[in-house]
């Protein structure tokens, strides 16, 4: 008889079966085992009783074994039929299922959705889908956000913001019923002066509140703040516009084969922006526009300078005197910038660098001195440079900028939309420049008051030139009001505005050969806009209804002057 050879796959196999089957009758063996210890079957017991009233022997106890002692029911736990208080945190029926997390709980008054974003440590842990947005609690990304403990698990320690420490100690005064995050802004010791980037991720409490950063609530709760959304790290951020135009008046002469109606994607705006490296309270920013062709607009890379709120960054060359050119398309109340307020004065470079920072150690009084340079004109390309005209002269400009912090916190790169009522603000901005173009040289002035108090915002800004190539003044000016109709959901602005060319007092020997487009472009213009904003889903989503007139007079040389009236509604998505 041939004996059975078992191979070793054969045997692992079977020594497996083996062991599965003792798990798996382990636990009867050990009932049975229990049973006979403790007296066994109600039968068996009997018997004992009966031998012991018969005069038998009971079963003698073990000495060595200790007796166990009566286990207490776990705190909570009761014979409660029903949870009995929903907002307690105790199992009262002894399912495992706690508060609002009890079917039992489900039409209690204080288990209905407050309609709130889940922010707070608190609305993150009550079982409930606050925002109606379909997730509860830790399972909500609004519940990532930078400051709150609750979906940390058992973790102690400080909690990381995206520059410097936001500690467990974070905490938010009390939210009325039916009251939203963002409305703590300005309110309860917040001073309103931290509601950007910029001043988020600096490491230094810009306004004096007593809280830095991502601690602030204008940085935690303004929505148009990306540095302290979910953890900490590379953030990306969207603006979108879809317009649709309908012209009223157009008389210049370039689009009158243009069909009165259009509709168009109008802007795409992406911005990728976050700390340098492990380098604490950094920042860098990098914003494309993608709506025609992809094309990076703008690049800065900023780094701390002590500790006490001072910068030094190199950035693209967009920036000057006028923040004009380089808010997010989301932050302007006419949908795009008054472009004949700067056309004129801020005319890009190739590269520039800047520094700044406080004067005073609460900020009131702040500077910021910038330098830069670069052959040819930008082709609204980072890097991208054409020279016009076949002008090759070096580029540069040199200047420097005071701001003012006269009632609470201002910057300049602050949103004038009004949401929620906000406190009283004023400021002013004061600057010098020299620009040394491919055509023309000069010094020029701007200066730039906020006024924004409640639901009413207002600001002024004008822009002076001496062109001393050709010896002419140019200036410009441009008047924004805002007015927040209906909380949270109508917000109107308004603006008007002049550009002046001035004449020239010398004017080029060969007017064909030496008049560039700079100065073919200097002609006077005014301007007035008016825009009524809809928050279709709260700083989200916006529908905005504006009316635009243009009055373009000829320029120096060329009888190009035009009128155009236009009517648009503008869906925006930012996020």
């Amino acid at each position: 008889m041939t004996a059975v050879r078992l191979t070793a796959a054969t045997r692992r196999a079977w020594v497996g079966l083996f062991a599965l089957c003792f798990v798996l009758l382990a636990p009867f063996a050990r009932a049975q085992e229990g049973d006979g210890e403790q007296g066994g079957s109600e039968e068996a017991r009997d018997s004992d009783s009966d031998r012991s009233a018969k005069g038998g022997k009971a079963p003698v106890e073990d000495p060595r074994i200790k007796k166990a002692e009566p286990v207490a029911a776990p705190a909570g736990n009761s014979t409660a039929a029903h949870e009995t208080n929903c907002a307690d945190r105790i199992d009262e029926d002894g399912d495992s299922v706690i508060d609002c997390a009890d079917s039992d709980c489900l039409d209690k008054p204080e288990c209905r959705k407050t309609g709130v974003h889940e922010q707070t440590d608190a609305l993150c842990s009550d079982f409930i889908d606050n925002d109606g947005d379909g997730t509860i609690d830790c399972d909500d990304k609004d519940c990532q956000t930078t400051g709150l403990t609750a979906c940390r698990g058992s973790w102690k320690g400080e909690v990381p913001g995206v520059h410097g420490k936001v500690g467990n100690t974070f905490s938010l005064p009390p939210i009325d019923e039916g009251m939203n995050v963002d409305q703590l802004i300005g309110k309860f010791g917040d001073s309103d002066g931290e509601r950007n980037d910029y001043t988020c991720s600096d490491g230094v409490d810009n306004d004096s509140d007593g809280k830095v950063d991502c601690a602030d609530f204008g940085c935690r709760f303004d929505p148009q703040v990306t540095i302290c959304n979910a953890q900490a790290g590379l953030k990306f951020s969207v603006v979108a516009q879809i317009k649709q135009l309908y012209r009223i008046e157009d008389t210049n002469r370039a689009r009158q084969n243009l069909n009165d109606l259009d509709t168009s994607f109008s802007a795409l705006q992406m911005r990728f922006l976050g700390p340098i490296g492990n380098i604490e309270n950094s920042f860098f920013l990098l914003n494309m526009r993608a709506e025609k062709t992809p094309r990076l607009t703008f690049a800065m890379f900023q780094l701390p300078v002590g500790k006490r709120g001072h910068f030094f960054n190199i950035n693209s060359g967009g920036g000057g005197l006028t923040a004009q050119t380089i808010l997010s398309i989301s932050k302007h109340p006419l949908i795009e910038p008054a472009y004949f307020v700067f056309s004129a004065f801020e005319q890009g470079n190739g590269a520039a660098t800047e520094f700044g920072g406080p004067i005073d150690e609460k900020g009131r009084v702040n500077f910021r001195v910038f330098a830069g340079g670069g052959a040819g004109n930008s082709n609204g390309n980072v890097g991208g440079r054409f020279f016009a005209d076949d002008n090759t002269n070096y580029t540069w400009t040199v200047g420097g900028q005071f701001h003012f912090n006269l009632a609470g916190y201002y910057n300049r790169f602050d949103t004038p939309f009004i949401y929620n009522a906000v406190p009283l603000t004023a400021a002013a901005l004061v600057g010098a420049k020299y620009d040394q173009r491919a055509q023309e040289r000069y010094p020029a002035w701007n200066g730039t008051a906020i006024f924004k108090w409640w639901h009413f915002y207002a600001q002024g800004e004008t822009y002076w030139k001496r062109e001393l190539e050709f010896g002419s003044w140019q200036y410009s000016y441009l008047a924004t009001i805002g007015a927040l109709l209906w909380p949270r959901h109508l917000y109107a602005a308004a603006d008007f505005g002049e550009y002046i060319a001035g004449d020239l007092d010398r004017l080029p020997a060969d007017i064909n050969a030496d008049v560039g487009a700079a100065l073919k472009r200097q002609r006077d213009e005014r301007q007035f806009r008016a825009a009524l904003h809809w928050y279709a889903y709260e700083q989200t989503g916006l529908v905005t209804l504006r009316y635009k007139y243009d009055d373009v007079k000829n320029g120096r040389f060329a009888a190009d002057g035009f009128k155009n009236q236009e009517l648009s509604l503008t869906a925006t998505y930012r996020f």
